[in-house]
């Protein structure tokens, strides 16, 4: 064999060896952060919030605020002290059958009129929970999240079959995309919104009348994001300030 194939089929092992590794390596950094993304207390809140109810609902009874209570599993007993509130839902339903409530964080447009404010997830996100106060209804809990290409995700969070404070969770799958499509704005991460929470009741349970309550929705979500370079050419701020500067054609 010549000494140039030789060089040549050497220098391929070495990149085929060494490549995969460096890739491979950064897939594997992470900063895994708990985040509050919603905390539902007057000084902190995200959003406000907008219940809604399906096709039975008794619009006479369907009524939510915000109210001073928390998990005692979070903040303890002292509830004199401490101004943390979460978010009470009181409604009934004319039949039962698959009815649903659905929650939805808010805000006010130009208009004044309400419209839907998707929470944005930051990071690449691994799971998500949520403190929910139940009374042994068998309802059960989903949320909607939405991708980078405007696709809604619907997760299951459970069942609401207990009686007082439960965090209730879901793993986010990988089949949702969080990262990839062109880089023009925001790199290779893609981030997600939290659309709604929906609350679904079961046929055979009652629906005459119950409470809800929802408190503190967190993520686990990685963080760290890879440099690559003229990565500044893909921050919204820095891209914004380039064509909001005079200047140019």
């Amino acid at each position: 064999m010549r000494r140039g194939s030789l060089f040549a089929m050497s220098l391929f092992l070495v990149v085929t060896l060494l490549v995969p590794n460096a890739l491979i390596a950064d897939e594997k950094t992470v900063n895994m952060e708990s985040r509050i993304l919603e905390s539902f207390d007057p000084d902190s809140r995200t959003s406000d919030w907008y219940v809604r109810g399906s096709k039975f609902v008794a619009d006479d009874t369907l009524r939510w605020k915000f109210a001073k209570s928390w998990p005692e599993a979070i903040f303890g007993r002292n509830k004199e002290d401490l101004d943390y509130q979460v978010l009470a839902i009181s409604a009934a339903f004319k039949r039962t059958g698959y009815n649903y409530l659905e929650i939805i964080p808010v805000k006010r447009g130009a208009d004044g009129e309400l419209e839907p404010n998707p929470i944005t997830i930051p990071g690449r996100a691994h799971k998500l929970d949520v403190w929910v106060w139940g009374s042994n209804y068998d309802y059960y809990l989903e949320v909607f999240l939405r991708d980078y290409k405007g696709v809604v995700h619907r997760l299951n969070m459970g069942d609401l079959n207990f009686v007082g404070w439960k965090n209730l969770y879901t793993e986010i799958p990988n089949y949702i995309p969080q990262a990839g499509g062109h880089v023009d704005v925001g790199g290779f991460l893609k981030t997600l919104e939290l659309v709604k929470f929906v609350l679904w009741t079961k046929p055979h349970e009652s629906v005459a009348g119950f409470n809800v309550y929802f408190d503190q929705v967190k993520i686990l979500t990685d963080t760290f994001i890879s440099r690559f370079d003229g990565d500044d050419l893909a921050d919204p701020e820095y891209v914004e300030s380039i064509w909001s500067s005079n200047g140019g054609n």
